[in-house]
């Protein structure tokens, strides 16, 4: 098998309730090997609407959404080794940071956050990214 295809099959793409997946052409998470890497996740509740609430609510939201993507795919919030953290106001970087400690204060991932201009909903405070590394490649079970 050449190179190519054997990494095709090594591949699992996830998909979640975010309507901009589809419409945008990207996925929620995706595994290859023992990596597995979560898209930007903004605070979108099963229906598509956002989570309502300050943003440490919302990050809290966002990393449900991250956690059961890795579950998904075979990993756990232990397996996170890198998150980056969007907020729209420097005064929320303690109520998300709160949200992030509250679950990674024993894992302490490298983290980034950054204040930007917007996001794509107006009402959205915050939005988080995570990349997980599997401590060993098994045979996945979502296969």
């Amino acid at each position: 098998m050449a190179d190519a295809e054997a990494a095709a099959c090594d591949r699992a793409t996830l998909s979640s309730a975010s309507p901009y997946e589809p419409l945008y052409g990207y996925s929620r998470a995706v595994r290859t090997g023992n990596r597995i890497t979560v898209a930007g996740t903004a605070p979108i509740e099963p229906d598509g609407s956002s989570t309502i609430g300050d943003a440490e609510v919302q990050a809290a939201r966002c990393l449900a959404i991250i956690f059961d993507a890795l579950a998904a795919l075979g990993g756990s919030p232990a397996d996170v080794v890198r998150t980056r953290m969007f907020i729209t106001d420097a005064a929320d970087a303690d109520r998300v940071g709160r949200a992030h400690g509250a679950v990674f204060g024993e894992i302490r991932p490298a983290a980034t956050m950054v204040v930007v201009a917007a996001l794509l909903r107006p009402e959205w405070k915050v939005e988080i990214e995570a990349e997980a590394i599997l401590p060993h490649k098994p045979t996945p079970a979502w296969r």
